[in-house]
């Protein structure tokens, strides 16, 4: 081990990294991979979140709505944000799991809900707006 540089208190980053891996546990959890299955869950959730979004920002734009590119611009961010932070938290659902605890986050879980439902009533908002907006063209 090196001694922590003076001043700062802090192991450099890259034997940080180095101790994080070495103290990984040496077998799975559980061989049905329950936190690799959340992990990739949540992914999936935020891409296609980030795809929603940017196919609600192109159909706004090319209809001249920008309320709705801003609503889409918006969804990506948060979508991008979940994204970020699945892939962040990955490393610690091990942790989780051997602790007994839950691996479901209510603060997550409500905040993709949440955006799922308003984004939802937006594209339905953009649909109507554009349909009646051809109706009367």
């Amino acid at each position: 081990m090196t001694e922590p540089t003076p001043g700062r208190g802090r192991r450099p980053r890259s034997e940080r990294r180095r101790r994080r891996i070495r103290n990984r546990p040496e077998r799975r959890f559980d061989d049905g991979l329950q936190h690799e299955r959340t992990a990739l869950a949540w992914e999936r959730t935020a891409i296609s979140g980030v795809v929603a979004g940017a196919v609600l920002v192109r159909a706004a734009n090319a209809e001249g709505l920008s309320v709705f590119v801003l609503v889409g611009l918006l969804q990506i961010a948060i979508a991008g944000g979940v994204l970020l932070w699945a892939s962040l938290h990955y490393e610690e659902l091990h942790g989780v799991l051997r602790r007994g605890d839950s691996v479901v986050h209510p603060h997550a879980t409500r905040l993709v809900g949440v955006t799922t439902i308003g984004f939802t009533f937006a594209a339905v908002g953009f649909a109507v707006v554009t349909g009646v907006g051809q109706l009367l063209a």
